[in-house]
């Protein structure tokens, strides 16, 4: 490139940092003009106090899953950060039994404990083996910042494959390979993961392979020593030594699409910058808005949206005892799945009931980050323990300060499971609508869109010309979209900053 070709991003999460990063390396001038006084998006902090002392807690997103290792080690985010993840087996309760089953990640262990505790008759290892070649073709996909496409997922995988896993509905895969109730709920909840998408609905079967799609930890989730807000803290600080120019706390008043430029006013004082191209990071109705574009935003406002999930932290004043015992190192930072129901239907009826009756709450299942036990494993020393409680099914329509019977009813749940609940000093309660106020997630869903049908794999865009690039933005040849609502969806991962990133280099080539 003889001139500079200039960008501004909107938006400073994840997203958007890894495509300035990208894009920066690449040789583009790039500026990015963000909202809030700190970049991170839905991955950031919050410091609170508990009597005399003080700890930080991640106030939005909380584990790094499925961000792709290239991504981890190109960036230089692998220098600069420490993370682990739990090799000890996952840890799931039904409410027939006070025990655990193991998951294992060896296929063969986990096949003779799901025989044994839930009676399995199915075929594990064939959903294992195709699982492994659904999720490498996805991540070819990353890798190469490719188009999602049918036609290749069927020349690659066969149509039998991409039928079964990527159009097909997550009831008709889960039935294909196996027979117990209990096995379908726990290796289908992910398709619950974002919103209320029914199992019946095609397209939903895709979300699962989806949610194990990352490599940092092949295909696991993990931990960030510090907390995951130094993922996008120091991605920033990676940018900053690029050249990337940050306008911090900053609204935006105009984008003329015809000059090319963009006004933004910044501590009482107006700025102006041109671009060539621009890239929007954050949730896909906004940059309809900032564009005047009715027509769009119209059109964008009859997608679906409905987030169900909500977040309690726990904060304890003593390491958390788990009435369970185990002989693996490091059990207290396991995974942990507390089940409410014990059929697929039941759990099926718990995720529509907040959609479609006027229920606030549909006890489902909660997922427990162990954060606490986790940063004492990485060396990080801090005031009290923390345990992160993911629970589906929330109404969107009040704030956790409306919904305490929730919380209560959530603490009686895990505390069961808990020697010390006494420890327990302090909570942080959202909800749905509180993620809508403080991080725009519309309709408070922490994927911005829900993993729903016709909203999947190669529907997940805003571009109407797929054909130019998949991360275009409405009908703009120069402007593009990489939120957490493009594909592949949401997490700490920067995959559509990084795809996005990709695609527009090619075009400008």
């Amino acid at each position: 490139m003889s001139k500079k070709k200039k960008i501004v991003i909107v938006g400073g999460g994840i997203n958007g940092l890894i495509a300035a990063n990208y894009l920066s390396k690449d040789g583009f001038s790039v500026s990015i003009i963000e909202k809030k006084p700190i970049v991170g998006g839905a991955c950031t902090f919050r410091t609170k106090k508990i009597g005399n002392q003080t700890i930080d807690f991640a106030l939005g997103a909380t584990v790094l899953g499925m961000m792709p290792d290239f991504i981890f080690q190109e960036t230089g985010l692998s220098n600069n950060v420490e993370i682990f993840s739990p090799k000890h087996p996952k840890l799931v309760y039904f409410p027939d039994s006070n025990t655990s089953t193991r998951i294992y990640q060896n296929y063969k262990k986990l096949d003779q404990e799901i025989k044994n505790k839930w009676g399995e008759k199915g075929d594990l290892e064939s959903f294992r083996n195709d699982e492994d070649k659904i999720i490498d073709f996805i991540r070819q996909g990353f890798k190469f910042g490719e188009t999602p496409s049918l036609e290749k997922a069927n020349a690659i995988l066969g149509k039998t494959l991409t039928n079964l896993w990527m159009n097909g509905s997550a009831k008709n895969l889960l039935d294909h390979y196996f027979t117990s109730d209990k096995t379908k709920i726990y290796m289908g909840m992910t398709r619950i993961e974002s919103g209320s998408s029914s199992m019946h609905n095609k397209g939903t079967a895709f979300t699962i392979p989806l949610m194990d799609s990352g490599s940092v930890f092949n295909g696991y989730w993990g931990y960030v020593k510090g907390g995951i807000w130094q993922i996008t803290e120091e991605i920033s600080k990676i940018n900053k030594s690029l050249g990337v120019m940050f306008y911090m706390s900053s609204n935006i008043n105009s984008i003329d699409t015809n000059r090319m430029k963009v006004t933004f006013e910044k501590e009482k004082k107006d700025y102006e910058i041109d671009y060539d191209y621009m890239i929007f990071a954050t949730d896909p109705i906004t940059p309809s808005k900032l564009l005047k574009n009715f027509k769009l935003e119209q059109e964008l406002e009859n997608k679906d949206y409905l987030g169900t999930s909500g977040k309690i932290t726990a904060f304890f004043k003593n390491p958390v005892k788990w009435k369970e015992s185990s002989p693996y190192k490091n059990s207290d930072s396991a995974f942990r799945f507390v089940f409410s129901n014990q059929t697929l239907n039941a759990f099926e009826s718990s995720s529509q009931r907040v959609v479609n009756s006027s229920d606030d709450y549909a006890p489902s299942y909660v997922q427990i980050y162990a954060e606490g036990a986790a940063q004492r494993v990485l060396k990080n020393r801090e005031p009290f323990d923390k345990l992160i409680f993911f629970i589906k099914n929330i109404k969107y329509n009040k704030t956790a300060d409306q919904l305490p019977f929730i919380k209560e009813e959530v603490m009686n749940l895990i505390f069961k499971h808990i020697v010390n609940p006494e420890d327990c000093v302090s909570t942080e309660f959202l909800c749905p609508k509180d993620l809508n106020e403080i991080f725009y997630f519309p309709k408070g869903n922490i994927d911005h869109m829900a993993l729903n049908e016709n909203q999947n794999f190669n529907q997940r865009h805003f571009s109407k010309n797929v054909n130019k690039s998949f991360y275009l933005y409405g009908e703009y040849d120069n402007i593009y979209y990489c939120g957490a609502g493009a594909y592949p969806c949401g997490s700490v991962a920067g995959t559509a900053g990084y795809m996005c990133a990709k695609q527009l280099k090619r075009t400008v080539n």
